[in-house]
C-alpha cells in the first residue's frame, strides 16, 4: 500500500509540473518532493532525483543522472550530467555545474564553471570563476570543517588542491596540479610542482 501510495504521489507531481510547462524526458524516471518549487522555461532529464527543500528558478537545465537537495538554484543555470548538490548549496544565475561534480554546503557565484570531476565543500566562489577538472576544496582536516573563497575572475587549473582554510582573491590563477596551502594575492599566479625530471635512454628492470 505504501508504495503504490508513493507511487501515486510521484505521479501527481509529475503532472503538476507537466502542467506548468516543465520540460521532462522520461518524466517516468523523474523524482520530485513535495516541497519542490520549480520556474518558468525549466527542462529536466531522465533519472533525476530532487530531494525536500529544493528550489530552483526559471530557464534552468537539469540533466540526467544528477540529484539535489535542500539547495537553491537560479535562473539560467545548467546541472549535470550526474551532478550532485547537496545541501546548503546555492547555484548563482547563470552558473554551470557539470558531470561528476558534487557541491555541499557551497555558492558559485554568476556565470562561474565548474564542469568536470570536482568536489567543492564549504566554499564561497565569486562571479566569473573557473574550476578546473579534478580540482578539490580539501575541507575536512578529521577534526573539523574550513571554508575556501575564491574571489571574482578566478582560473584554477586541473587537478588542484585547495586546502582549507584558504582565499584565492580575485583575478588571480592557480596552476594546474597545485596544491594551495596559503592565501593567493590579487591578480597572482600561484603554482606548486616539482621540477619535471627526464633520464634519457632509461632502461627499465626486467627483474
Amino acid at each position: 500500500m505504501k508504495d503504490t501510495n508513493k507511487k501515486n504521489n510521484q505521479n501527481k507531481l509529475r503532472n503538476k509540473f507537466l502542467k506548468a510547462g516543465v520540460q521532462m524526458t522520461g518524466p517516468e524516471t523523474i523524482f520530485f518532493s513535495n516541497d519542490t518549487k520549480i520556474g518558468k522555461g525549466v527542462t529536466i532529464e531522465p533519472y533525476v532525483v530532487i530531494g525536500s527543500k529544493v528550489k530552483i528558478g526559471n530557464n534552468v537545465v537539469i540533466k540526467s543522472f544528477s540529484h539535489l537537495e535542500t539547495c537553491k538554484v537560479e535562473n539560467k543555470v545548467e546541472i549535470g550530467p550526474y551532478a550532485r548538490i547537496r545541501p546548503g548549496t546555492i547555484l548563482k544565475e547563470g552558473s554551470k555545474v557539470g558531470n561528476f561534480v558534487e557541491i555541499k554546503k557551497s555558492t558559485v557565484g554568476n556565470k562561474s564553471k565548474i564542469n568536470h570531476l570536482s568536489y567543492v565543500g564549504d566554499s564561497d566562489i565569486g562571479k566569473m570563476v573557473n574550476i578546473g577538472a579534478g580540482t578539490i576544496t580539501c575541507n575536512y582536516n578529521g577534526v573539523k570543517k574550513s571554508k575556501t573563497i575564491i574571489k571574482d575572475k578566478v582560473f584554477i587549473g586541473s587537478n588542484s588542491s585547495l586546502v582549507a582554510p584558504v582565499k584565492i582573491d580575485k583575478e588571480s590563477i592557480v596552476g594546474a596540479g597545485s596544491v594551495i596551502t596559503k592565501n593567493v594575492k590579487k591578480k597572482s599566479l600561484a603554482l606548486t610542482r616539482s621540477v619535471q625530471v627526464e633520464i634519457k635512454n632509461y632502461k627499465r628492470k626486467t627483474k
